[in-house]
């Protein structure tokens, strides 16, 4: 349930992250990214490790408003499944469309940047 988390609160900084104070970045970069410790980013900004734990749960309260709002990485999960979906089917059925199958992957290239 952790790594899911983690992963989850990742995500949502990858779309999310130029909304937030450069403080916010830094700690939650250390902490998901990076793998600090509150104790580690308490030093490294000499502030208390419950300062750090606040204001890194107020980040992903925040990063998550964002999300219920404008909903990026929910569009991002579906366009990609429906992506999965078409490749697949192209797999199974249209094995020997070169065409095709080089469309599909442009798209695939520009789903990543």
């Amino acid at each position: 349930m952790e790594l899911e988390k983690n992963n989850y609160i990742n995500s949502l900084f990858e779309f999310y992250q130029s909304l937030l104070t450069d403080k916010q970045k830094s700690y939650l970069e250390l902490y998901y990214a990076d793998d600090y410790s509150l104790g580690e980013i308490a030093e490294e900004f000499s502030i208390s490790r419950q300062a750090v734990y606040d204001n890194i749960r107020r980040s992903e309260k925040l990063l998550q408003q964002y999300e219920d709002k404008l909903g990026l990485y929910r569009l991002y999960q579906a366009r990609n499944q429906k992506l999965d979906q078409i490749s697949m089917y192209v797999a199974e059925n249209y094995a020997n469309d070169q065409q095709l199958i080089k469309m599909i992957k442009n798209l695939e290239v520009t789903e990543e940047e």
